[in-house]
């Protein structure tokens, strides 16, 4: 195996979107003053997952779900492998991984949709709770993430942070994309700031 493109730009970019995203959304949570920054930087969140939603189905190879996500016998067999330190290879996301992905999805349309209802005044209080426990949930497989982002570096011996700025991993040369998809990637920046716009009037 040598290092080949894996990660397209709007993958790459609609993480780091998501992260920064969500990372100022929860330091900016609890303070009045800094409401309207809180409520952009949950819009561009959401909108990075919106976009990420549709790019699992008419992006490139390792970015549409039909090629990474995998049922509950491999999920679990993955993470049993890891203390051995010796984990199959997946040249796209690995099966653990891959639910991460679809349930950080999941909660940041989830909480979006309740924030902004909760910011718009729309429904009663249940609404702020659940934004609170969908963020809070979101936090927690974040975490898990980031934990697992390490313990399978450490496994294959393989910086799979510094692959998601390079977009590069560790794959047969017939697993590579064609190309990185930079015009999507504006698009889903325009998206995004649009997005936050729209959602934080």
């Amino acid at each position: 195996m040598k290092k080949v493109l894996v990660w397209d730009a709007p993958v790459r970019l609609g993480h780091w979107l998501m992260a920064g995203g969500f990372a100022l959304a929860w330091l900016t949570g609890e303070s009045e003053a800094w409401r309207l920054v809180h409520v952009f930087a949950g819009g561009a969140v959401t909108a990075a997952a919106l976009f990420r939603l549709l790019w699992g189905i008419i992006g490139s190879r390792h970015a549409r779900f039909a090629s990474f996500v995998r049922g509950p016998g491999q999920v679990f067999g993955y993470l049993k492998s890891l203390p051995r330190r010796a984990p199959p290879h997946y040249t796209g996301h690995n099966p653990a991984g891959a639910w991460a992905v679809v349930a950080l999805l999941a909660l940041a349309l989830l909480s979006g949709a309740s924030g902004w209802m909760a910011y718009q005044d729309i429904g009663a209080d249940w609404l702020a709770k659940a934004h609170e426990i969908c963020t809070g949930a979101m936090l927690a497989v974040a975490a898990a993430h980031v934990l697992g982002v390490i313990a399978s570096s450490l496994a294959h011996r393989e910086n799979l942070v510094r692959a998601m700025f390079s977009g590069r991993k560790l794959g047969q040369p017939d697993e590579a994309i064609a190309k990185p998809r930079w015009l999507a990637a504006a698009v889903l920046l325009i998206w995004a700031a649009a997005g936050a716009w729209l959602l934080a009037r």
